[in-house]
């Protein structure tokens, strides 16, 4: 009998034999062949990687260290609203979801001149 892990075949034939009843002396049948073969222990193969041994452009992208520049954070967008301070027609703004889910978000505007407002949808 030969095994492969877990999986027990015979020696005549090759069939893949019914699973190991763990007694080192029992008997299993061949169902094709008819040969007899003993059984064996099943055997646990236990294997250990670090993620190194398998490399990946992925993974070395996701943990390389990133630099973000101010550009980068820079998450507001433009919009034509009036600012109350200055009189400029253009300001940023940027949403938040602060109240449950089935009410409006929060809209947060901000002028170049450093006057900011806030509109709840």
């Amino acid at each position: 009998m030969s095994a492969i892990g877990s999986l027990i075949f015979c020696t005549d034939c090759g069939n893949l034999l019914q699973e190991s009843t763990g007694d080192t002396n029992a008997v299993l049948l061949c169902e094709i062949c008819g040969a007899r073969n003993k059984d064996t222990t099943s055997k646990t193969i236990v294997s250990e990687s670090k993620p190194s041994d398998f490399p990946s452009a992925l993974r070395a992208k996701r943990s390389a260290v990133q630099t973000l520049t101010a550009e980068d954070k820079k998450t507001e967008a433009l919009t034509q609203h009036t600012c109350a301070r200055c009189g400029r027609k253009e300001m940023y703004f940027t949403t938040v979801q602060l109240r449950s889910a089935d009410e409006g978000s929060t809209v947060f505007l901000t002028c170049v001149c450093g006057y900011k407002e806030t509109q709840n949808n």
